[in-house]
């Protein structure tokens, strides 16, 4: 078996644990807590990582679509797994996150998410500020 490879500069990495409440009669974790499992990650990324690093956290963006593709189960585990988010693309008021459930070993689950610059407000979309975009840019994916 080859090594893990490590995860690439422009992947966030958000570690969790599973919890014994969260398994189902299969024995494996229901598949509604994936989504949970995915909006932590992100407000690690957006909210919590700034913070402790002294950067204001990035707000006023709203989910528009999931997608999710359920590779293989999931199991209640003493060791964590992570979710690895990275940017696929940036619009001017949108961009791509994807994502990877998974441990050293396996890819558990496959995700997408559109979020949207949203003005609270008035309640309407928005265009990125430069400081947003230059945030979500630290994680964007180099073309292969």
């Amino acid at each position: 078996m080859n090594a893990p490879l490590p995860p690439a500069e422009y992947r966030h990495v958000f570690e969790f644990h599973t919890r014994f409440g969260q398994v189902d009669s299969q024995g494996h974790v229901n598949n509604c807590h994936f989504l949970t499992y995915l909006e932590d990650a992100r407000l690690e990324m957006f909210h919590s990582d700034p913070v402790r690093k002294g950067e204001p956290p990035i707000k006023g963006m709203v989910i528009a679509r999931h997608e999710i593709d359920y590779k293989r189960p999931l199991m209640w585990s003493v060791d964590p797994y992570r979710v690895e988010t990275w940017v696929t693309e940036v619009r001017a008021a949108s961009f791509k996150l994807a994502y990877e459930v998974r441990d050293d070993e396996h890819v558990y689950v496959q995700a997408t998410s559109t979020l949207v610059a949203f003005d609270v407000q008035a309640e309407r979309l928005r265009r990125f500020t430069t400081e947003e975009r230059t945030f979500v840019q630290r994680y964007l994916q180099p073309a292969s």
